[in-house]
């Protein structure tokens, strides 16, 4: 019987393989108790694109705390600005087997208002 990580693990390479086959580029997320991660992955994946985090520190003077919605939508927002500036505009979505709910569907509806497909 799977636990709840591998569980996700398996979702998420399951998504990872589609995005390959389909050799797009992809927005990558990730998500922690105190903070949120997104990154613009090249097709081939061996290349990161454009990057924002909670963690970053012109968006830490802004948000007291990176573990929130708040959090979520400002990275979204980034990262879309990010991503136009390096000249992306599709980018296939991958939520690393996470649900789409709370902050990573804060984050994609952020970026998707930014101006980035997917």
């Amino acid at each position: 019987m799977f636990n709840k990580k591998q569980a996700r693990l398996r979702r998420s390479r399951q998504t990872r393989a589609k995005i390959a086959e389909l050799k797009a580029v992809r927005l990558c997320v990730n998500r922690t108790n105190l903070h949120i991660y997104a990154q613009i992955i090249s097709a081939t994946g061996g290349e990161v694109l454009a990057s924002a985090s909670s963690l970053d520190k012109d968006v830490r003077k802004d948000l007291p705390n990176g573990g929130n919605k708040a959090a979520a939508t400002k990275i979204g927002t980034l990262i879309a600005e990010r991503a136009k500036a390096a000249g992306i505009e599709q980018v296939a979505f991958d939520r690393s087997g996470l649900q789409y709910h709370g902050r990573v569907q804060a984050l994609a509806e952020a970026a998707r208002e930014a101006g980035l497909k997917f």
